[in-house]
């Protein structure tokens, strides 16, 4: 695993940015097409914002995939991950090729057809981030480290949900659904590289359990430790808690 540090978090996502344009570069000068998946939440705002800033991809060939949503908000919510995606990534370049997640309707049948498309070849990167709690997706803690479904319908634990009212997408904890869809976790793991952007304070706590504990279901993003090809971008204060912070790489 490899784990940058940087000072601030406009850093951190312009590192990141610069990171994924090169491996989406590389990939559609390969073979002139890329697969990935996005991660939501307030923690990727700046590194999106770099990104989509990039130019010479042609995200004409990119095909996109989405790692959770929320049961039963509709895409005009604040809150909605479909619509967080189609603001700050699809529309900004121009991506045509996306698979996004509905929550309203038959959700379990969604799951099922979103993930034959998921299969159907190798995802090539996936952007992801880690949650208070230390969830990956919405795979909250204890998460199912065994299940093969690409996608799943699980239930928020508390603190899960209080992070999305602390971020402001809801007023108070009773607005927050209490199921979401959830990318599984041996279905994360399946992307050929993985790019996990882990800016704030209020991260410090997960990201120590998750990158220098064990492995564990009760830490989720713990499991990125077993991934071959893993970047981590931490900023000074995510990063503040790591007991072997002196031997990560610092970016000045």
């Amino acid at each position: 695993m490899n784990i940058q540090i940087f000072q601030k978090r406009e850093e951190l996502g312009n590192a990141a940015a610069a990171a994924a344009a090169n491996l989406l570069k590389s990939c559609l000068a390969a073979k002139g097409h890329a697969r990935i998946i996005a991660a939501t939440g307030a923690s990727q705002f700046a590194f999106l914002e770099a990104l989509t800033r990039t130019s010479g991809i042609d995200w004409c060939k990119v095909e996109l995939f989405h790692l959770d949503e929320y049961v039963g908000l509709p895409i005009t919510h604040p809150a909605s991950f479909r619509k967080y995606l189609l603001e700050r990534l699809i529309r900004p370049t121009g991506i045509i090729h996306y698979h996004l997640l509905d929550g309203e309707g038959d959700v379990a049948a969604m799951c099922r057809s979103t993930g034959n498309l998921l299969n159907q070849a190798p995802i090539d990167v996936a952007f992801v981030g880690i949650g208070e709690n230390g969830h990956l997706a919405f795979n909250d803690p204890p998460a199912d480290f065994e299940t093969n479904e690409p996608y799943l319908i699980v239930k928020l634990d508390e603190a899960c949900r209080r992070q999305q009212v602390g971020e402001g997408w809801y007023k108070d904890l009773s607005e927050v659904p209490e199921q979401a869809i959830s990318m599984s976790i041996r279905q994360i793991l399946k992307a050929k590289k993985i790019l996990c952007i882990v800016p704030d304070q209020r991260k410090a706590q997960a990201v120590k359990m998750c990158l220098e504990a064990p492995v564990d279901a009760h830490a989720p993003a713990s499991v990125l430790q077993t991934h071959p090809d893993v970047t981590v971008y931490l900023d000074g204060a995510s990063a503040s808690l790591l007991q072997r912070r002196a031997s990560y790489i610092h970016a000045d």
